[in-house]
C-alpha cells in the first residue's frame, strides 16, 4: 500500500505563520499603512486561531499589496523575505522530519491553506514538489495583467476543503483512501477534518484545542518546537 505523508505548514513545518509574517514583511517595505494593515491582520489572524475564518475575504486582504505592487515587485520582495525570515525559520528538526519520510520512500505533499504565492517557494525550500495550497485566478482577460485578482481558483485547502483538495489530488493519480496508507501532521484545530480522514493523525506542535482532543483520542503528539 502506497504510503503518503501530508503535513500542514505554517506552526507544523515552521514556528511562524509565513502569511501573517510575509504581511509584516510588506509593510515594513511600505506597502500598506502599518496601523490599519495591524489592526486587519491581527483580527484575521484571531479569527483564523478560533475556526471562524472566511477565508475568501482573507485572501482578498492578504493579496491586496501584491496586486497593487505587481508581478516584478512582488516576486524580488517574496525572494528577501525568503532570505530573511523563513529560511531562518526552518529549523533542521523539521527538515530532518520530511527528509526522513522522503528516505523511507514515503510521498510527501504539503497542504496548507495559505496562498500558493507565499508557499511555493517555502515547499521548495524544504524539498517538497507536491503542494496543496490556496490557488489563485489571475486575471487573464484580453488586455489584463495576468496577475492575481484577489479571488480563489477552486476549492480552497482550507478546513474541510482540505480534505476535498486531498481527494482531488488522489484521485488525479488513480488512488483513494482504501488504497493508501496517510499521515497527516498539522498544529491547528482547521485542520480536525483531515486529521480525522487520515490513517495516522500526528498532531503537532498543537493548539490547545487540538492538544485536548488528541489527548482524548489517544493521537501522536509532536513537539518539534521549543
Amino acid at each position: 500500500m502506497r504510503r503518503i505523508v501530508f503535513f500542514d505548514l505554517d506552526h507544523t513545518l515552521i514556528p511562524i505563520d509565513s502569511d501573517y509574517t510575509w504581511g509584516e514583511f510588506t509593510t515594513a517595505l511600505g506597502w500598506t499603512d502599518a496601523a490599519e494593515f495591524t489592526r486587519r491582520n491581527d483580527a484575521f489572524y484571531a479569527h483564523y486561531k478560533a475556526g471562524t475564518l472566511d477565508i475568501h475575504d482573507y485572501i482578498r486582504f492578504a493579496t491586496a499589496a501584491v496586486r497593487r505592487q505587481g508581478a516584478t515587485n512582488s516576486i524580488a520582495a517574496h525572494a528577501e523575505y525568503m532570505s530573511a525570515v523563513v529560511q531562518k525559520a526552518i529549523q533542521p528538526q523539521a527538515l530532518k522530519l520530511v527528509q526522513d519520510h522522503q528516505a523511507e520512500g514515503d510521498a510527501v505533499v504539503i497542504v496548507t491553506a495559505t496562498n500558493a504565492f507565499v508557499v511555493r517557494p517555502i515547499a521548495d525550500a524544504f524539498g517538497v514538489q507536491e503542494l496543496i495550497a490556496v490557488d489563485l485566478v489571475r486575471d487573464t482577460s484580453p488586455g489584463g495583467t495576468d496577475w492575481y485578482t484577489g479571488e480563489i481558483l477552486g476549492v480552497p485547502s482550507f478546513r474541510e476543503g482540505k480534505v476535498t483538495r486531498v481527494e482531488m489530488w488522489l484521485a488525479e493519480r488513480g488512488l483513494g483512501w482504501d488504497t493508501v496508507h496517510t499521515t497527516f501532521y498539522s498544529d491547528s484545530i482547521n485542520d480536525l477534518p483531515l486529521l480525522e480522514k487520515v490513517t495516522v493523525p500526528v498532531a503537532t506542535n498543537p493548539d490547545p484545542r487540538l492538544l485536548a482532543i488528541a489527548q482524548e483520542r489517544g493521537w501522536r503528539i509532536l513537539q518539534l518546537f521549543a
